[in-house]
C-alpha cells in the first residue's frame, strides 16, 4: 500500500528534529563563567563542570592535566583540577563529542562581590573618574558581572562575561570591586578575578536560600508572604489600572511641588509579578548566585543594606543581625567552605537627623547587626560611617571602600601584618560619674579627628540622652556629662547621618555602637 504523501514527509520532519536535537544535546557545554579571559584561583582544588550527553565521555585539559569523567544519567559532568601555578596564562580545552576551547585563562585570586546598587555602582559614577580611566591599565584584572535576573527556581548558568581591565572597559566595573581588586592585585603581583552579582534596590532576603529562611522561624515571615503573594495569578490588567490611577495622582502632586519651588516626588512603579520580582525571598540568590556555585572563589566581599534599613518598620531592619549570619552560613555550607572569607561594608551615614540620640532609624539597626555578625569566624567589616553624603545614598567615595575591604583581605586572608580595622567597642566600665569604653583595634593608639570627639551621646536611667564630653585614656574613651550625674549608658555615632571622628593611628573610622539595648 502507498504511504500518503503529507503522512511521509511529516515523518522525515520529525526524524530530522529529533535528530537535530538530540545532535544539539550532546554537545559539551560549559557555564558562561568558564569562557576566555576567566580568572581561576590559583594555588586550591578548582572544579569544572558542565553539561552533555548522558553517559558522554569528556575530557578536561589545562596546564598538562588531563582529566577523564563522564556525564551522568541528567547529563551533568564535573572534574576537579589540582591546583594552578598563580600567574599562569593558560589555556582551557572541553573534549566530548565536541570541543570547547578558553583562552587566555590566567590562575590568581577571585573573589565574588554581590548586594545592591553601592556595590553595583560603577567605576565612571565614582570619585575621579577621568584619573582612575587614564591610569587603568590593568590586564591582569578581570571581572564578570551577572546579568540580573530573578526566578523563583535555582539555575544553573548565568549570563555574562569576562573583561579585562583597561582604560576602555573599567567605567562599567563596579567601583567597590574594582578598587578593592586593584589593591589586591598590586599588593600580591598576582591576577585578580572579580565576580559582580548585584542588584540595585533588593533585600538581603531576596539573596538568601529560601531552603535557609525556611530554617529559621524568625525569618518565616518573609517565607509565608511570599507564598500567600504567589497562591493565586498575577493580574497584569490590575497592575496596569493601578498604575495608570498612581501616576494621575503623582501628576497632581508633581505640579503643586513645582509651583511651590519644592522637588519633583518619586514616580510610581508598576506591581510586578512575586514570582519575577527582584524583592521576592529567594529570587536573586535562585538567578544570580546559584549558577556560580561551586566556582572556586577565595572570598566574598558585600555591600547591601540600605533596603531593610530603609524599612518603615525598624523591628524589620533589627532582623538583619539575623539575616547576614543566615546568608554568610548558608553560602558557606553551599560553596563547602566553612570558613569562607567574607567581608561587608557597614552602611555609611545618609540624611542628616537633628534629634541626635533619642530615637533610632533602620539605619542604626543595620549596622549594629553588621557589627554584630564579626562574632562569626574569618568575617571583616569596613566601616563607612565617615564617606558618607548627606543627600545622596550613592556616596561616590568608592576608593576608600575598597581600600577598607582590601585591608582587611590582605591581613586575615593573605596574612600580611598591617592594621585592617577601625576601632571596635569591647566594653564598658561604670565610675559614678563617668563610663569609660574600652576599644579593640586601635593600632598606634585612639586619634581624635577635630579639636573634640563628636556623636558621643550619655544616659542614666532616665533613658534621656545628652551630648557627652570626652577625653581619649590610651585605648579608651572616657564619657561624662554634667547633666547626667549618674550615667549607665553610651552611643557614639548612633543617628543615621552622625558626624563621628574617632579614628586608630592607622587611619581608620571607629563603629558606631551602643552599649544598651533599650528600645
Amino acid at each position: 500500500m502507498r504511504k500518503h504523501p503529507s503522512l511521509f514527509w511529516f515523518v522525515c520532519a520529525v526524524k530530522i528534529f529529533i535528530s537535530f536535537a538530540l545532535s544539539a544535546f550532546a554537545e559539551v557545554k560549559l557555564p558562561a563563567i568558564f569562557s576566555d579571559h576567566m580568572v581561576l584561583e590559583g594555588g586550591e582544588h578548582v572544579p569544572v563542570w558542565g553539561w552533555a550527553k548522558p553517559e558522554e565521555k569528556v575530557t578536561v585539559e589545562i596546564s598538562g592535566q588531563k582529566l577523564a569523567t563522564k556525564a551522568d544519567a541528567k547529563g551533568d559532568w564535573r572534574v576537579q583540577l589540582e591546583p594552578l601555578t598563580s600567574g599562569e596564562q593558560l589555556t582551557l580545552t572541553v573534549r566530548g563529542e565536541n570541543s570547547i576551547v578558553v583562552n587566555d585563562v590566567l590562575a590568581g585570586e577571585v573573589w565574588l562581590g554581590s548586594g545592591q546598587s553601592n556595590m553595583r555602582l560603577e567605576v565612571s559614577r565614582a570619585n575621579n573618574f577621568e584619573a582612575e580611566k587614564a591610569a587603568a591599565n590593568f590586564p591582569k584584572i578581570r571581572m564578570f558581572t551577572v546579568a540580573k535576573k530573578a526566578i523563583m527556581t535555582p539555575t544553573n548558568d548565568c549570563v555574562g562575561h569576562w573583561v579585562i581591565c583597561d582604560s576602555n572597559t573599567v567605567g562599567a566595573f563596579s567601583a567597590a570591586l574594582y578598587f578593592f581588586g586593584r589593591e589586591l592585585h598590586q599588593q600580591l603581583k598576582a591576577p585578580v578575578g572579580l565576580i559582580n552579582s548585584s542588584f540595585g534596590g533588593t533585600y538581603i532576603q531576596s539573596w538568601m536560600s529560601m531552603d535557609a529562611q525556611k530554617r529559621d522561624k524568625a525569618l518565616q515571615p518573609f517565607v509565608n508572604n511570599f507564598e500567600k503573594s504567589i497562591a493565586t495569578p498575577f493580574d497584569e490588567t490590575a497592575a496596569d489600572a493601578e498604575l495608570k490611577k498612581a501616576m494621575a495622582e503623582w501628576q497632581i502632586h508633581a505640579a503643586k511641588n513645582k509651583a511651590e519651588g519644592k522637588g519633583e516626588p518619586r514616580k510610581p512603579v508598576k506591581r510586578t509579578d512575586p514570582r519575577m520580582d527582584q524583592n521576592s525571598p529567594a529570587n536573586l540568590f535562585n538567578g544570580m548566585i546559584a549558577p556560580l556555585i561551586p566556582y572556586r572563589i577565595k572570598g566574598v566581599v558585600w555591600y547591601q543594606g540600605e533596603q531593610n534599613a530603609g524599612s518603615q518598620a525598624t523591628a524589620l531592619a533589627d532582623l538583619y543581625r539575623i539575616q547576614l549570619p543566615t546568608l554568610i552560613h548558608d553560602w558557606r555550607v553551599r560553596w563547602n567552605e566553612g570558613d569562607l572569607p567574607f567581608a561587608w561594608v557597614q552602611l555609611p551615614g545618609i540624611g542628616k537627623r537633628p534629634d541626635g540620640f533619642q530615637t533610632e532609624s533602620g539605619f542604626e539597626l543595620v549596622r549594629e547587626g553588621m557589627l554584630e555578625t564579626l562574632s562569626l569566624p574569618a568575617t571583616g567589616m569596613a566601616v563607612a560611617i565617615d564617606i558618607g553624603e548627606p543627600d545622596n545614598i550613592h556616596p561616590k567615595d568608592k576608593q576608600d571602600i575598597g581600600h577598607r575591604l582590601a585591608v582587611w583581605a590582605l591581613a586575615q586572608v593573605y596574612h600580611l601584618d598591617i592594621p585592617f580595622s577601625g576601632p571596635i567597642f569591647a566594653g564598658c566600665e561604670t565610675n559614678v560619674t563617668k563610663i569609660k569604653i574600652h576599644f579593640t583595634h586601635t593600632d598606634g593608639g585612639l586619634v581624635c579627628h577635630g579639636e573634640a570627639l563628636k556623636s558621643f551621646g550619655i544616659a542614666g536611667a532616665d533613658k534621656i540622652w545628652h551630648a557627652a564630653e570626652t577625653r581619649i585614656e590610651g585605648d579608651a574613651v572616657v564619657v561624662s556629662s554634667k547633666e547626667v550625674p549618674l550615667p549607665v549608658a553610651v552611643r557614639y555615632g548612633w543617628a543615621k547621618d552622625p558626624e563621628c571622628n574617632l579614628y586608630n593611628g592607622a587611619g581608620l573610622p571607629a563603629s558606631p555602637f551602643r552599649t544598651d539595648r533599650w528600645p
